[in-house]
């Protein structure tokens, strides 16, 4: 039985490449017919920088996009800090304001965290990857 060996070229989205799986198995058939060792290795390395080939183009992709999205007006490139805003908000209000109020006699409806947590948790995680791309960027 095989492993499967799982890097950051062969992650896309969180799935494995199937060119990945198929990779060894294509290099090998190459002995069965081609007979040039020369020919045979320039095929089993195309064949073999495949993958990260389309790794590099689906991540031109996405920065061309970003820098898209970026590029237009406020409402465009301020979704993600009004999105990270508006759950600080609701988190102020569940565990600021509402208890604060309630000292006092005052009941104020509570946000729905568990709405709020996965969006949050979704955005801290994104941020914490691109810092991590730019500490290994730097370092």
């Amino acid at each position: 039985m095989g492993y499967l060996s799982v890097d950051h070229y062969t992650l896309c989205c969180g799935e494995i490449l199937l060119i990945d799986l198929l990779i060894k198995p294509v290099t090998k058939l190459l002995d069965k017919w081609i007979p040039d060792a020369d020919t045979k290795q320039k095929i089993a390395h195309e064949i073999a920088t495949m993958s990260e080939r389309h790794a590099q183009e689906i991540a031109l992709a996405q920065i061309a996009v970003n820098k898209t999205e970026a590029g237009g007006n406020w409402f465009q490139a301020g979704w993600r800090p009004a999105t990270g805003w508006v759950c600080v908000a609701g988190f102020a209000v569940n565990f600021l304001i509402s208890p604060l109020a309630a000292a006092f006699g005052v009941t104020i409806p509570q946000a729905d965290t568990a709405v709020m947590l996965p969006v949050l948790m979704g955005m801290l995680g994104l941020g914490t990857m691109r810092t991590v791309e730019r500490m290994k960027k730097d370092g």
